[in-house]
This record gives structure tokens, C-alpha cells and sequence, in this order.
């Protein structure tokens, strides 16, 4: 992938599937991102037994305009197929995603009840928007396509449209109703992640997820160094042992801890 409209458009941000174990793992990126956003996590689980896959959700990695043509649905139905392909070679499948791609990995976890748990990194349930922006969202996207975006965390690993598309914004908070309205449908083991330093995510946003899900194992961590992407960013490494403690805790697969 060698897009000009994207962000570092040098880094490999094309769909993995990366066999392994029984146990897999579906990695989901967020808004305006690519696979990039998982790729380092997924590069520190793969070696120890996992089964980790990501694709490319519809209107992303291409052209921004790309993002403003395209559902929710389409992200979902695109995360459904990998999640089907993961089913037919693990014996259990984990669902994690990063911002809008833990919305995602929720909204699969309320439709499948039989996957293993979730991971939700940064989920974007909650944003730092107010109430008077969002309100100002539909009419703004008649006369705009897009608008840049203030900042880019972990920007020299992230790989991304620069910009936010619009339609494709008004999108997204269609999606998060979508998802609240079906959190009390999730009953399986779930970890949040937040970073101590997102500027995106509403800090609540934790909180908000595991007080509506019906899952009795929940857990919530901070990272008190990372941004909003935490996956890319200086803590990724705890972040995958946090995450490699989580499907232990959970799959009781006896597999060898990541840090002993």
C-alpha cells in the first residue's frame, strides 16, 4: 500500500492473516486508519502461538472521499468475514479493536456469543466532541467532504487519512448508538484500554462500556504514557503482555505467559 492521501504512506498497512495456534485473535482498526494500527501488537503475539488477523475496513486505505460512501455496516460485514475465517482454523477467537475498531469487536461480541472475549483499546463510544459540534456535523458535510484533523498520535507509526471525512463521522456516531444499545448483549470476559493522554476518547469512555455490559469478568487499564492510538504507541509492549494476561486468564490454554 503506497497511497499518496494517507499518512506515512511507506508503512504496510495491507490486511494480515498470520497463522498459528488454536487460540486467534481479530484485530480491528479504527476510523481513518489502516491494519498499521494493530500490526505492532499483532507482531509481538503472533511468535508466542496466536493466530492474529486484520482486515482492511471498507473506505479506508484508499482516498478520503472513500470513507464519506460507505455504512457502518460495511465495517461490520468486512470484520464478520474475517471473523468466520479465524472460526474455521481456531478452536477460540478473541475480538479486539482500536477506537472505532473496538466498536466493532463489540458489536461482533454481541452478535456471537461464542467468542472467547473482547479487547477494547481506546473504544470510541464516548468522544471529546461537544454537543454543539456534533449538532453542527449534517449541515457542515453538505458544503465540505472533509475536515483535518488537529493532531496525529504516534504519528511516525500511525498510517491514516489525515483528515476526517464527514458523512463518514456521522457514520461513526450512528454506530455508537448501535453499539450502546447492544453492550447488556455482551456477556463475554472483556478488557478496556485507555491511554492517560487521549485527546479523543472521552475518559469515561471505560467506565461507560463495563457498567452496561452483562459480562462478569471485566477489567479496565490505563496506560499512563500513550495517546489514543495505545497499540502503536511507547507502551505497546505492556500493552500485548496485558493482553496476552487477559486471554490466559480467560481460555485457560495453558500456553506460556508472554513475561513469566
Amino acid at each position: 500500500m503506497n497511497q499518496p492521501n494517507l499518512h506515512n504512506p511507506h508503512l504496510n498497512g495491507e490486511p494480515f492473516f498470520w497463522q498459528a495456534g488454536p487460540i486467534g485473535i481479530l484485530m480491528i482498526h479504527g476510523f481513518t486508519a489502516t491494519p498499521v494500527e494493530v500490526r505492532m501488537v499483532a507482531e509481538r503475539l503472533h511468535p508466542h502461538g496466536y493466530t492474529v488477523a486484520a482486515p482492511l475496513l471498507p473506505g479506508h486505505g484508499t482516498h478520503p472521499d472513500d470513507l464519506n460512501r460507505v455504512r457502518w455496516q460495511d465495517w461490520v460485514a468486512k470484520a464478520e468475514e474475517s471473523y468466520q475465517q479465524l472460526k474455521q482454523t481456531c478452536q477460540k477467537v478473541y475480538l479486539l479493536g482500536e477506537s472505532m475498531g473496538a466498536l466493532v469487536a463489540l458489536y461482533l461480541a454481541a452478535e456471537h456469543r461464542e467468542a472467547e472475549g473482547v479487547i477494547a483499546s481506546a473504544p470510541a463510544i464516548r468522544l471529546l466532541i461537544s454537543p454543539l459540534q456534533k449538532a453542527a456535523l449534517p449541515l457542515l458535510s453538505l458544503f465540505k467532504a472533509s475536515m483535518p484533523k488537529g493532531g496525529l498520535d504516534a504519528s511516525s507509526n500511525w498510517q491514516g487519512y489525515p483528515v476526517n471525512p464527514l458523512k463518514g463521522v456521522q457514520q461513526l456516531f450512528r454506530f455508537q448508538k448501535e453499539v450502546e444499545r447492544r453492550l447488556p448483549e455482551i456477556v463475554q470476559p472483556i478488557l478496556v484500554l485507555m491511554g492517560r493522554y487521549d485527546t479523543t476518547v472521552h475518559p469515561e469512555a471505560g467506565k461507560f462500556i463495563l457498567e452496561r455490559v452483562s459480562s462478569p469478568y471485566k477489567s479496565l487499564v490505563w496506560f499512563e504514557n500513550s495517546s489514543h492510538v495505545i497499540l502503536i504507541d511507547q507502551e505497546v509492549d505492556a500493552a500485548a503482555e496485558r493482553i496476552e494476561r487477559f486471554i490466559k486468564e480467560t481460555s485457560n490454554d495453558g500456553m506460556p505467559a508472554l513475561l513469566s
